[in-house]
């Protein structure tokens, strides 16, 4: 077996995610490049190979370096999937073996692939404080909406007596959807993506990624993006302003995504990842979504803790904190350069 690494994705590189089982559309050699184009990091992409030359595993990973913590590896940031995709259990393992070598080789304070399913026999601590939150699909509309129940058909129902209009499309709805987008992140505490970010994300995953806006009298309140991945549908991002949640936009937003969900023949809608019990965990989970183990491994250099690179830290939380207090304009303005080193 031969590791290779790289700083751009090898020959084969997305053939081999196309048939593997537990691929993503963040395996995507454009996908992992989004972080390089769109921040100017560091990306590598870890290659295992057979004796004949044939790839047997493949690894992304994407550097990052911020004062409060430090460098570190990640496969991959900003998004929930990443991680090992591999053949066999050996490879998986020699490939995170390499990884760990080059994080050590970087300096890096850890290394973290987030992985959808268990992968025993890595050399690698184990974090299970994050899941995702999954809702299997009926065949059609009308079966959707009786699995829904009564309670949830009112509150989609109320967002009807506003009238407002639902649009679908890809990067010309970009700038409606940053603006709730970047609001709704402030309000969070959270420093927002650029809007380049975006643009570019948009690009990388051209023909699976379609922007969703829900706008009341002309205003954009509520904006969704989704992302396609065989027979799965996921929402990384989503946001509606305080305006729209108090006439149930937000329910509105959802609704529209499961109709098309269903409509393209998705069988599954993937909510995101949530923390257990957190307010976005029982959102939703009033859906009827439920929970999925994810499975985040770390290679942490020795007496090392794994890092908690989120409100559960306190350094996290006092920063949040101070964010939500600043203006707006100045958040927007400040947080694309803070949020490059945030995974």
């Amino acid at each position: 077996m031969r590791i290779s690494v790289t700083s751009g994705a090898p020959e084969g590189w997305d053939e081999f995610v196309a048939q593997h089982p537990e691929a993503t559309a963040w395996h995507k050699a454009a996908a992992v490049d989004i972080g390089r184009q769109a921040f100017g990091l560091e990306t590598f992409y870890l290659t295992a190979q057979d004796t004949a030359g044939e790839l047997t595993g493949v690894l992304p990973l994407v550097e990052q370096s911020s004062l409060l913590f430090g460098r570190f590896l990640s496969s991959v940031p900003f998004f929930t999937y990443g991680g090992i995709l591999a053949q066999e259990a050996p490879v998986a393992a020699a490939l995170a073996v390499r990884a760990s070598e080059l994080a050590r080789q970087r300096r890096a304070r850890h290394l973290e692939l987030r992985h959808a399913s268990p992968s025993p026999g890595l050399p690698c601590a184990e974090r299970l404080d994050k899941i995702s939150m999954v809702l299997d699909l009926p065949a059609d509309e009308a079966a959707l909406s009786k699995q829904l129940g009564s309670k949830l058909r009112s509150q989609i129902k109320r967002a009807e007596r506003e009238q407002p209009t639902i649009h679908w499309g890809g990067r010309e709805l970009l700038p409606d959807f940053y603006q709730v987008f970047a609001r709704s992140m402030h309000e969070l505490g959270t420093p927002v993506y650029p809007s380049r970010f975006f643009q570019i994300t948009v690009d990388a995953l051209a023909g699976l990624i379609d922007v969703l806006v829900v706008r009341l009298r002309g205003k954009a309140e509520a904006a969704a993006i989704i992302v396609r991945h065989g027979d799965h549908i996921e929402v990384p991002w989503a946001a509606c302003s305080p305006e729209g949640k108090r006439v149930s936009l937000n329910m509105r937003l959802y609704w529209e995504m499961l109709k098309l969900s269903v409509a393209r023949g998705a069988r599954a809608f993937d909510f995101g990842r949530s923390s257990t019990d957190s307010g976005t965990h029982k959102f939703k989970a009033q859906w009827g979504a439920q929970p999925r183990q994810l499975h985040w491994y770390y290679w942490l250099p020795e007496g090392a803790e794994i890092p908690r690179l989120n409100h559960s830290n306190p350094k996290y939380e006092l920063a949040a904190k101070a964010w939500r207090r600043m203006p707006l304009w100045s958040a927007n303005l400040i947080g694309p350069w803070v949020v490059r080193n945030l995974p």
